[in-house]
C-alpha cells in the first residue's frame, strides 16, 4: 500500500506544494500525482501521518532489498555495513524513507523524486540525521543524458504512479551498470488488493487518503516481469509483501496478491 510517486515538478518562482513539477517532458510524469504528493510533503516523517503504511511496511522492503543484494555484497564490506561499496539510485524517493537505512547500511545513495517538496523535505531529515545523502528533484529520464551508472536502481512503490511503465523501466536499466540490479515494489492488479489496497485502506480505514491510488494501473507479477525482459532485465525472484496480523507487522512471504516485489539484473 505504498505512495511514493515518479512524478517530476518544475521549480517556478513563488511555487507552492500543491504543484511545482520538475522534468515536465518526461514520459512518466503525471502532473495529478505531482499535486496530489506535493499537498502532502510536510508529513513524510510524520509516522502516524498519510505515509504511516510506509513506514510501517519499510522494515519489509528493506529485508528484500538486502535479500536481494546478497549476491552484490562485496567481501571487504565491514560488519553491519553490507551495503559498502554500492552506489544506488532511489527513484521516486520521496521523502526519503528507504535512502536513510540504505545509507546506514553503507551504500553511496542517491535520491531523486518528482516532487520538489518531497526532496526538501527528504534534505532537511538527512541532514538532522547527519547522512551524507545525495538529492535530485527529477525524472530517471533526466538522468540517462548524464550517462550516470549505478549498482543498484530501487523504485518502491513508484510504478503504479508513472504514465508509461515500459519506458520507465527502460529508463532505469539504462542507469544500470552492466549486472547492476533494479529492485521494485507495487502492489498487484487483483480483486484481493481492490478490497485491501485500495476500498479498505483509503475509504473505509482511511489509512490513505482517498484517491492515492488507481488500481487500473496496478500490474501483475507476471506483467511486470514481461516489461523488465522488454527493458532488457532478467528477473531473479518475487517476493511478496505481506501483513502479519499476529504480530502487526509486514514482513516477505509468497503471497504476491496485493503488495510484491521484483528482483531484477542486468545482463551483462
Amino acid at each position: 500500500m505504498g505512495a511514493e510517486p515518479i512524478v517530476q515538478s518544475q521549480d517556478r518562482p513563488g511555487g507552492t506544494t500543491s504543484g511545482r513539477i520538475a522534468g515536465q517532458a518526461a514520459t512518466s510524469v503525471d502532473p495529478q500525482e505531482v499535486a496530489r504528493f506535493s499537498a502532502l510533503s510536510g508529513a513524510w516523517w510524520d509516522a502516524g501521518g498519510p505515509f504511516a503504511p510506509l513506514h510501517r511496511m519499510t522494515p519489509a522492503r528493506m529485508a528484500f532489498i538486502r535479500e536481494a543484494l546478497e549476491d552484490h555484497i562485496r567481501p571487504e564490506a565491514p560488519a553491519g555495513r553490507p551495503l559498502s561499496g554500492l552506489s544506488v539510485l532511489d527513484v521516486g524517493c520521496g521523502g526519503g524513507l528507504l535512502c536513510e537505512p540504505m545509507t546506514r547500511l553503507g551504500a553511496q545513495v542517491t535520491g531523486m523524486d518528482a516532487a520538489t517538496d518531497a526532496i526538501d523535505a527528504a534534505r532537511t531529515h538527512g541532514a538532522q540525521a547527519g547522512l551524507a545523502i545525495t538529492y535530485r528533484c527529477g525524472a530517471a529520464e533526466d538522468l540517462l543524458a548524464e550517462s550516470p551508472r549505478y549498482d543498484v536502481v530501487v523504485a518502491s512503490e513508484v510504478i503504479e504512479h508513472v504514465t508509461d511503465p515500459a519506458a520507465f523501466l527502460v529508463s532505469l536499466a539504462g542507469l544500470l551498470k552492466p549486472g547492476g540490479a533494479v529492485l521494485l515494489t507495487t502492489l498487484n492488479r487483483s480483486a484481493k488488493s481492490m478490497v485491501i489496497a485500495k476500498l479498505l485502506a483509503e475509504y473505509v480505514l482511511r489509512v490513505l487518503p482517498a484517491g492515492t491510488h488507481d488500481w487500473r494501473k496496478f500490474l501483475t507479477p507476471d506483467e511486470l516481469v514481461g516489461l523488465l525482459r522488454n527493458a532488457g532485465l532478467t528477473a531473479k525472484s518475487r517476493r511478496g509483501i505481506g501483513y502479519d496480523i499476529f504480530h502487526d507487522r509486514f514482513v516477505l512471504g509468497s503471497d504476491l496478491s496485493v503488495n510484491f516485489a521484483v528482483y531484477g539484473v542486468l545482463e551483462g
